[in-house]
């Protein structure tokens, strides 16, 4: 489907217009260069501003005040203008490839196509100036119209170059909402064995771009490539993985993409709805008439998820979160709440995740098939008003709000160590059923009847 582009004239910010004003004016070319001219192709805002010239690094430091090497061995330096930066690399040739990912070394060039024909994509090797306009060699704006992801040259060269752009060719997709070109997807699917070269924190960060994207279930394309036989095998095996049962309409994979898209574009969220049935191929079983089961999947897919997490190199917090998410998704399902059900509920699972808990199983709801979908919604909303209620009356749910803390039990005559954590909890238990109870007088009152001081 192709999609005009808005008919306008790039817009450069000043500070962009003044660097390759003063570079120009020293006799050089310079252009902004790469995702900024696509974005603003597309009428978006720009992360940053990339600048791309004839001029060699040590010409670059001598007409500029304030610069830092940020990798001047390949042709970039970072000037700073008001403390901002940007990024302006010379014009270069990439040597050979030998880690799938970086050349040996890279020669400069005075010519700006040379540097162009060394990117990624089409849509990513355009430049710009007030002098020139645009500069597309290669068909990137008509491919942006055209909404397509596709190699600058020969794909298989582009990608035993990198293989990392092999997902951001995914990543892309998912973030346009664009198609890749037959000859790049068919690249993508003979050389996805690459990716295994690739560094886990490089991978991680294409994963999030994507999983944050308008279209995470892009990801299916991602199988269909064999990157996530590379990269999340266990992915993979549940796209492959049926569910004939009456909830279920999809494959474990497709559910769970379909569980994504219903969810806002928060990466922990995302990740979690991506994990959250990860383990129900390990525990398939099929009845005597033909219904499948996944008994104890809950369990199984956060422990996966918290192995597969650790993999990728996430942070010690995101897998906490995440882990959390996926062992308690399907907690509650078919309880009918009250405020003490509630409570319980946001005690175990956490006073900071139980508002993403109800998203999960929201977006879960909203990927199994529309058996019960009407009571499983309305059931679920049910422990959102109760759970509101609960916040709106600021009763305790967690040691954070109770009325008593160590402090008091000491002033008492208690000694710090396990006893008073315990007295703590068990106070915390009684609240819990009885919030009207978290009062400090009456919980003193309480621990002299119950313990021993």
């Amino acid at each position: 489907m192709d999609r005009k582009l808005p008919d306008r004239k790039i817009e450069l910010p000043e500070k962009v217009k003044w660097i390759i004003r003063r570079l120009e004016e020293a006799g050089f070319e310079a252009y902004a260069v790469g995702g900024c001219v696509r974005d603003t192709l597309l009428g978006r805002i720009p992360d940053d501003w990339d600048i791309t010239t004839n001029a060699q690094p040590r010409q670059m430091k001598a007409l500029f005040r304030k610069t830092i090497d940020t990798g001047i061995q390949h042709g970039t330096v970072t000037v700073l203008l008001d403390r901002e930066g940007f990024e302006v690399t010379t014009y270069r040739i990439d040597g050979k490839y030998e880690d799938a990912r970086h050349p040996k070394e890279v020669t400069f060039t005075g010519r700006l196509e040379e540097d162009l024909k060394r990117r990624d994509f089409t849509i990513n090797a355009m430049a710009y100036n007030d002098r020139s306009g645009l500069v597309d060699l290669f068909g990137g704006a008509a491919d942006l119209e055209k909404g397509i992801i596709r190699c600058v040259g020969n794909a298989e060269e582009r990608f035993s170059e990198d293989a990392l752009r092999m997902m951001r060719a995914i990543r892309f997709s998912a973030q346009l909402g664009y198609e890749i070109e037959a000859d790049t997807q068919q690249a993508i699917c003979k050389l996805s064995g690459n990716l295994c070269r690739i560094s886990a924190e490089r991978i991680q960060a294409e994963l999030n771009k994507l999983v944050v994207s308008p279209h995470p279930e892009r990801l299916r394309t991602a199988g269909e490539t064999g990157i996530l036989k590379v990269i999340l095998p266990e992915l993979q095996q549940a796209m492959e993985t049926p569910q004939n049962h009456p909830h279920h309409c999809y494959s474990v994979g497709e559910h769970i993409l379909h569980a994504m898209q219903q969810s806002e574009a928060v990466k922990e969220l995302r990740l979690a709805l991506m994990l959250h049935d990860i383990g129900k191929p390990l525990c398939l079983t099929v009845d005597e008439k033909g219904t499948a089961h996944f008994y104890g999947h809950a369990q199984i897919s956060a422990d996966l998820a918290r192995e597969i997490l650790k993999r990728l190199k996430y942070d010690n917090h995101t897998v906490d979160i995440v882990h959390r998410l996926v062992l308690y998704h399907d907690y509650g399902n078919g309880v009918c709440p009250d405020q003490k059900t509630v409570r319980r509920a946001v005690n175990k699972i956490g006073e900071d995740l139980f508002p993403m808990l109800l998203a999960v199983r929201r977006a879960d709801i909203l990927a199994q098939s529309g058996y019960l979908r009407k009571e499983k919604l309305e059931n679920l909303e049910e422990w959102r008003k109760i759970y509101e209620e609960i916040v709106k009356e600021g009763q305790c749910v967690s040691l954070k709000t109770l009325a008593i803390t160590g402090k008091d039990l000491i002033a008492m005559g208690m000694s710090p160590g396990r006893e008073m954590g315990e007295v703590l909890e068990a106070a915390l238990r009684l609240v819990l059923e009885r919030p009207e109870c978290n009062n400090r007088e009456i919980l003193q009152e309480w621990v002299l009847q119950n313990h021993t001081l």
